[in-house]
């Protein structure tokens, strides 16, 4: 198979047109050409009124290795890459079962790749299963009361199973391993159109039985889950050659014995942080950001970004990415953009607020949301983070915090129009936009729980975003507080063999551990430590 690269055609192009032009393309007649499918298809929105679409195709052709030669020049025609994952090793006898703590995506992923190369992994969950976790979750969002055990952090499925499902990433991911993931998405009932579209997406419904599929998945090759099941305490053992893990102790009181774990926590998992660094595991403060969750009608969206093309079947709801580097040095973006969706309500601990943002499937929701969100580092954080490398856990506890306050101390969220926002006052009501947020929100001032180089870099950001996309800074548009975890606040560092850097054996991964930001990515990080777990225990077996 031959690929071509970006082959452009515009958008209501008719469906021969695309045979037509990859004959145009390899300058062969129509039967040198066997077959070809889409392997990507993104568009360029540049000039909204002449949308074009911009395939990646794989292509078989008659006397393929002549026609690599005809085009050896050019730079977009080569061959297909291999893209069939083949895992590094099976299982050696005799091997204590690894243990994997956490069923987010990476997770999930590092306890699929353990399964299928035969190791049987026991995966340990905090949460409850999906199906239950949904019904705590929107009994939260409905009658605010938070179960601090099973919310849209903790549970089956992680963080990513209330968001938009997004399946896109911008990781260098030489070996394709995110189309491992892609793939086993689709043999769990997810569109196959993820597969090639360029941002593709799930939605939170279908998220929920495609989990369901793999957890069943992992059953059937020999692993273990265990949901219900709080990690208290880690055993480590002094051996030659410094720490090792032997093992984890449940909240139960027992122990399960190991000597390799997967720590593929949330960035949410606190608790559990506090009890690994009490423990010694080397930890580093990393940057994150905070700010609000942004709503505008999905109209306005769609209008600034396709023109007259607005709501065409095959551009959907528009997205958008932004970017500002404010006058006091703070950088302002938007951050995971949700078309069509809801301000959802994120938090996990007692009166504490946080907000996200969720799509489903048809993102057919009537507003936009985003996160609007300013950079911090660990300078920020109230403490050395050479004493304390936690110290980002409190920062992002105070604000959160205060939104509470600020929001009634009732699970309401502190809401601000832009209008007022620009003009420094607090709101006293609400405007044509409606908050999609749930339980409620309360309208106030942002000044209240946000740093105060956080709201003057985001008012200088609203202008600009403004010229970029018609509609951005209109008043009515609705701040919803607060939105502070962007990314894990710490680093669980590890080094080339993707082990801790002090306690061998131990296995940081994914979102929590500081080595992943979305869906995609923990998926992809969970499919590299698995492979580091299954090759430490052959080597350690062939030694």
């Amino acid at each position: 198979m031959l690929r071509i690269q970006e082959l452009k055609l515009p958008l209501d192009h008719a469906e021969p047109a695309l045979r037509q032009a990859v004959l145009k393309r390899l300058t062969l007649s129509d039967q040198a050409l066997v077959s070809f499918t889409v392997f990507k298809r993104a568009y360029d929105a540049r000039k909204p009124a002449a949308i074009q679409l911009i395939y990646t195709l794989d292509c078989e052709v008659k006397d393929e290795e002549a026609v690599l030669k005809r085009l050896e020049k050019d730079k977009q025609i080569g061959r297909s890459p291999d893209l069939d994952y083949k895992p590094p090793v099976r299982a050696p006898q005799g091997q204590a079962r690894p243990v994997v703590v956490g069923l987010g995506p990476c997770g999930l992923f590092a306890g699929l790749l353990l399964a299928e190369m035969g190791f049987n992994p026991i995966i340990l969950e905090r949460g409850k299963v999906v199906r239950e976790r949904t019904v705590d979750t929107f009994k939260f969002w409905r009658k605010a009361v938070l179960n601090s055990e099973s919310n849209a952090q903790f549970g089956e499925g992680g963080a990513g199973t209330f968001s938009d499902g997004k399946l896109y990433s911008q990781i260098k991911d030489p070996r394709h391993l995110g189309r491992k993931v892609l793939k086993e998405f689709v043999e769990a009932g997810a569109p196959e159109e993820i597969l090639f579209v360029s941002k593709p997406h799930i939605g939170t419904f279908r998220l929920v039985s495609m989990i369901e599929h793999m957890r069943a998945k992992i059953l059937a090759l020999g692993g273990e889950i265990r949901f219900d099941q709080r990690v208290a305490n880690i055993l480590i053992q002094e051996r030659a050659g410094g720490k090792h893990i032997a093992g984890v102790v449940l909240d139960s009181g027992e122990t399960v014995e190991t000597d390799r774990v997967v720590m593929a926590l949330g960035h949410s998992a606190r608790d559990t942080f506090e009890m690994l660094h009490e423990r010694g595991v080397f930890f580093e403060a990393k940057p994150f950001s905070i700010g609000v969750r942004i709503e505008h009608p999905q109209s306005i969206i769609d209008c600034a970004r396709f023109g007259p093309n607005a709501g065409h079947p095959i551009l959907g709801a528009a997205d958008y990415k932004l970017a500002h580097h404010a006058s006091n040095g703070r950088s302002v973006y938007s951050f995971c953009m949700c078309p069509g969706g809801t301000v959802v309500a994120t938090a996990s601990e007692p009166g504490r607020l946080v907000t996200n943002g969720m799509s489903q499937y048809s993102r057919h929701e009537r507003n936009a949301n985003a996160g609007m969100v300013v950079g911090v580092t660990p300078e920020d954080f109230p403490e050395d983070t050479r004493a304390n490398p936690l110290a980002g856990i409190a920062f992002q506890r105070h604000w959160e915090e205060l939104a509470y306050k600020a929001g009634g101390s009732s699970w309401f969220a502190p809401a601000q129009l832009v209008g007022d926002f620009l003009a420094n006052r607090p709101s006293a009501a609400l405007g044509a936009v409606v908050p999609s947020y749930k339980p409620g929100v309360t309208p106030t001032d942002m000044n209240l729980c946000l740093p105060e180089y956080a709201t003057t870099a985001m008012r200088e950001a609203l202008s600009v975003f403004g010229r970029q996309i018609e509609g951005y800074s209109m008043n009515d548009a609705v701040m919803t507080g607060v939105e502070t975890r962007t990314s894990s606040p710490v680093r669980m560092t590890r080094g080339p063999d993707l082990q801790s850097l002090n306690v061998r054996g131990l296995y940081p991964a994914g979102e929590g551990a500081g080595y992943a930001g979305g869906i995609l990515s923990a998926a992809v990080d969970g499919i590299k430590v698995a492979e580091a777990v299954a090759l430490a225990s052959a080597s350690h077996v062939a030694a």
